[in-house]
């Protein structure tokens, strides 16, 4: 999977500020579904460090297994395709616009002199 191939199915990195020419792609990347589903849930996407494959989730960082909706091959277009699809079947269709994260910016405070 590429970040071109994963533009194309509507998912948006959660890191903007991260360019390509910052760490390899092939490293590790999450992404969210730019639509939510009818009922309001996000669906994100995510290859972790070390592990060979990538896995979809409502949670942005999910921890327990349970938390995962399935674990894909890197290479399973197909099945990545039939999973999104699944995703918004079971939640209703495809909804909204997800709300866009605007991370805060520390600005140290300033003294009136």
């Amino acid at each position: 999977m590429t970040d071109s191939y994963l533009r194309s199915l509507g998912f948006v990195s959660t890191e903007p500020e991260r360019t390509s020419s910052q760490l390899p792609f092939a490293a590790a990347w999450r992404y969210q579904q730019q639509h939510l589903a009818q009922d309001g849930t996000a669906l994100y996407i995510e290859h972790p460090y070390g592990i060979d494959s990538c896995r979809l989730s409502t949670l942005i960082a999910p921890l327990d297994q349970q938390d995962v909706l399935t674990t894909l091959a890197l290479t399973d277009r197909a099945g990545l395709e039939g999973a999104i699809q699944h995703f918004y079947a079971a939640h209703g269709g495809i909804g909204p616009l997800a709300p866009v994260f605007v991370p805060h910016l520390f600005r140290p405070y300033r003294r009136a002199q």
